[in-house]
């Protein structure tokens, strides 16, 4: 058992008695309400989709799930092609199992997968990577870093608002959980 609040992407829950994977969760804070977690769940046995809605207290029950990291190599067609690094299998896993992969990673950054009863069932990926800008309005003279943001396009097609003086070419710290820009990657 853990914690609504400890509950993040790819993770595997058990709820009403079938087991399913975190597809999306918010926190969602109104006023001087209570805060909430809002979930959306993955079936594993149909796919189906549930919108759950967690008290930041609630205790959320975790079944067995054997991890193991694996390198991500690429994409081939539907499939994203891991590897174990201890053996160097290559394992071909299907894009609904990886979930936003492909708008994250380019190649040879670690994943971790989730296994039940030798079955690949949920992917999570590194909280944060570095990819590179490839397309970006150009630079406001007299930018700084305020409320102002502009849309940039990353290397692997991932659009993100970013600071306005952030420029083509550079490298950037993404958060993957949230999908936001977080710094310049430092060299």
């Amino acid at each position: 058992m853990i914690k609504a609040s400890e509950l993040r992407k790819g993770k595997v829950v058990t709820h009403e008695g079938g087991l399913y994977t975190v597809a999306d969760i918010q926190r969602v804070s109104k006023g001087n309400w209570r805060s909430y977690l809002q979930a959306k769940l993955k079936s594993l046995k149909t796919g189906q989709l549930l919108d759950v809605r967690f008290s930041v207290d609630d205790k959320v029950e975790t079944p067995y799930v054997e991890t193991k990291p694996y390198e991500y190599l690429y994409r081939d067609g539907n499939d994203f092609v891991i590897m174990d690094r201890e053996s160097f299998d290559q394992i071909h896993v299907n894009a609904d199992v990886m979930g936003e992969a492909d708008q994250y990673l380019k190649g040879n950054e670690t994943v971790t997968c989730s296994f039940i009863d030798g079955q690949i069932v949920s992917v999570e990926l590194p909280n944060t990577v570095e990819l590179v800008v490839t397309d970006a309005p150009p630079v406001v003279k007299g930018a700084t870093a305020t409320n102002q943001t502009k849309e940039a396009t990353l290397e692997t097609g991932l659009r993100v608002r970013v600071p306005p003086f952030i420029e083509i070419g550079e490298r950037l710290r993404i958060d993957t959980r949230s999908g936001e820009y977080l710094e310049r990657a430092k060299d």
